[in-house]
């Protein structure tokens, strides 16, 4: 599905959304860990402009030290989300993103073992 990351050693799922010029990001995990690392993203992206969202460098992640505290397994699908967020909210800049799974379906995936790695971020009650 397009709301899943791929790379992940868990299953993750990210959904985006536009409003107002703004993109708000929901998402979902099977694995605590990356439940933390996909709302840490939400957190910091979500009300953003697609714009402020693509200058993101991923240098952050070395430069915050997280890379540090995760395996290169974990490092690599923290990458992979952060790619995932940037690929959609350049969708919803272009306007070619389209109605998907919303938060509630990527918990039901996140449930069934189909895609997730990352839990029940804020904003995805």
């Amino acid at each position: 599905p397009e709301n899943k990351v791929p790379g992940c050693l868990s299953t993750v799922f990210v959904h985006a959304r536009g409003d107002a010029g703004k993109v708000f990001y929901e998402g979902d995990s099977d694995a605590m860990l990356t439940k933390g690392l996909v709302t840490l993203l939400i957190d910091g992206l979500s009300g953003h402009t697609a714009e402020e969202i693509m200058a993101v460098d991923p240098k952050f992640i070395q430069e915050a030290g997280i890379a540090a505290s995760l395996t290169p397994g974990r490092n690599n699908g923290l990458l992979n989300m952060l790619q995932l967020m940037k690929r959609k909210a350049q969708a919803i800049a272009s306007g070619e993103a389209h109605p998907a799974a919303g938060a509630a379906d990527a918990r039901a995936q996140a449930a069934a073992g189909q895609n997730a790695v990352c839990g029940p971020a804020r904003g995805a009650s």
